[in-house]
């Protein structure tokens, strides 16, 4: 599926909405400890606590990670790429033209690439 992530400087993890995630029915994992959730304005967000995360595959490009995401009421955005996954992997970003370009991959990342592209080759 495709979707629209938004990098987000401010936000202090990754995340998806909840109801994004039970309509595309994403395997809920519980999390043992709840998380208290607050909005950009420092209000708590309506859906409560953090209690479940999931986690999946993310594509750009040729890129390929696997990654949990906690799972939130986000409102109108699907996905958030928090400052973890932006110190993490410190993409070249374009402000003026709207382009995100990952220069930088993890060791991880990588390995998924590679895979990924032996797969396309079959």
């Amino acid at each position: 599926m495709s979707v629209k992530a938004l990098l987000d400087s401010s936000a202090t993890g990754m995340f998806i909405d909840t109801a994004f995630a039970q309509k595309h029915r994403f395997k809920l994992e519980r999390l043992k400890n709840t998380l208290m959730v607050r909005n950009v304005d420092r209000t708590i967000n309506v859906g409560g606590a953090i209690t479940y995360q999931v986690e999946c595959n993310v594509f750009y490009r040729n890129y390929v990670e696997r990654m949990r995401m906690d799972v939130c009421n986000l409102g109108k955005t699907e996905i958030i790429l928090g400052m973890p996954w932006l110190v993490a992997h410190n993409p070249e970003i374009n402000w003026e033209m709207g382009k995100v370009k990952m220069i930088r991959f993890l060791p991880i990342c990588g390995r998924n690439l590679k895979r990924k592209k032996k797969e396309d080759k079959r």
